[in-house]
């Protein structure tokens, strides 16, 4: 079953649960699937989708810090609980020590030799790791890997 089927299933099981707030985040996905689709004459497959959802899952988490920052407390558990739906589908995260093993694979098959080199770098590490590990977290790596530091 492909995620985009999962997440259909999924919109069906929260109407009849009867659970409003997390078939209104399921609705989003969907629709900005759809929009994808329309937008570009595509189907989208499982990495794509992946990608809105985690594009999503971005917007979410800076809502959450700017509501926070305005004392907007009410607004930011909606996001937060938005954002816990849209993290379950998300394929399984890597853990720091994969990631840096991933990093330092793509930092030796590029020959890169210093920051300068890091376009090539991360060329080859995203992806590998997009939807699996956090990009910020991974562009910190990549840094560090050609810095030496």
């Amino acid at each position: 079953m492909s995620l985009k089927e999962q997440i259909t299933n999924d919109m069906k099981a929260a109407m009849r649960a009867k659970e409003a707030g997390k078939l209104a985040t399921i609705r989003l996905i969907l629709a900005e699937i759809k929009r994808k689709e329309v937008d570009e004459q595509i189907e989208l497959n499982d990495d794509q989708t992946v990608a809105i959802v985690e594009k999503m899952i971005k917007q979410r988490k800076d809502s959450i810090t700017q509501f926070e920052a305005g004392n907007r407390q009410d607004l930011a558990d909606i996001e937060k609980a938005e954002l816990e739906v849209l993290v379950a589908y998300m394929p399984a995260g890597l853990s720091d020590e994969e990631i840096a093993a991933e990093v330092a694979a793509a930092v030796s098959a590029s020959g890169a030799a210093g920051p300068q080199d890091m376009g090539k770098v991360m060329a080859i590490v995203k992806p590998k790791l997009a939807g699996r590990a956090d990009m910020t977290v991974v562009s910190t790596l990549v840094k560090k890997a050609l810095t030496g530091a």
